[in-house]
């Protein structure tokens, strides 16, 4: 079998060690000697972005938040399904992963970091999140594993309480928040009921590393406010 070659490493904010390796055609992000992303696990990270801006695709103005760049492929569908008029915003934590998004995996994903609509936040999703009001038609997040289990303690504020509130008042009316998850295991849909949302969970079928597993979509849509 063909050998990995580690073609670039970095250090996270955290202290993590990331490598980008590549073997073949096949790239892959390590953090912490942890296997992080796959260039094959394309379907489930375009899966975010179809399923979450699934009633934007007509929309005039439509403002996506995508928290987690990752090997692009989820900004990349965001990018294919919305209009020219779309802005698309991309929050990602760590320097390194944006550099190897317009370096030695960018056309994975057809570079979509040089799509105009396009433009990155450099910090943590959930800061930028608490920034704005009534401001993104959808959150689209893929951050660690997703709601449970976490593989980063620090990330759990985006799935609690308080970080669903933030997501529910920087959503426009009828918005929605979509999360990307390992498994759609797990009481997510209770919380995002409580934080005001309408909940739902859509399986994907994983034809990756871990083929015949399945991952999954949680989607909260922002309730619109009761009339008086």
């Amino acid at each position: 079998m063909q050998p990995w070659e580690t073609l670039a490493e970095a250090d996270a904010p955290d202290g993590a060690r990331l490598e980008l390796r590549r073997r073949g055609h096949e790239y892959l992000i390590r953090a912490g000697g942890w296997d992080l992303m796959s260039s094959r696990d394309d379907s489930s990270a375009r899966a975010l972005a179809t399923i979450g801006c699934a009633g934007l695709t007509s929309r005039a103005g439509v403002r996506v938040l995508i928290g987690g760049l990752g090997m692009g492929y989820s900004l990349a569908a965001a990018c294919e399904l919305l209009g020219p008029d779309a802005q698309i915003e991309v929050a990602e934590l760590v320097p390194a992963i944006v550099e190897w998004n317009q370096g030695p995996i960018a056309a994975l994903a057809g570079r979509p970091l040089d799509d105009p609509r396009v433009r990155v936040h450099h910090g943590d999703v959930a800061t930028r999140i608490e920034q704005v009001r009534d401001h993104f038609d959808a959150i689209l997040l893929d951050v660690d594993n997703g709601p449970d289990p976490l593989a980063h303690d620090h990330n759990a504020r985006l799935y609690g309480a308080a970080g669903l509130r933030a997501a529910h008042l920087a959503l426009r009316s009828s918005g929605v928040h979509a999360v990307w998850s390992y498994s759609s295991a797990g009481s997510f849909a209770r919380t995002l009921e409580r934080a005001g949302f309408e909940a739902s969970v859509h399986p994907v079928p994983n034809h990756g590393r871990d083929r015949g597993s399945t991952h999954a979509i949680w989607l909260g849509r922002r309730r619109a406010p009761k009339r008086r």
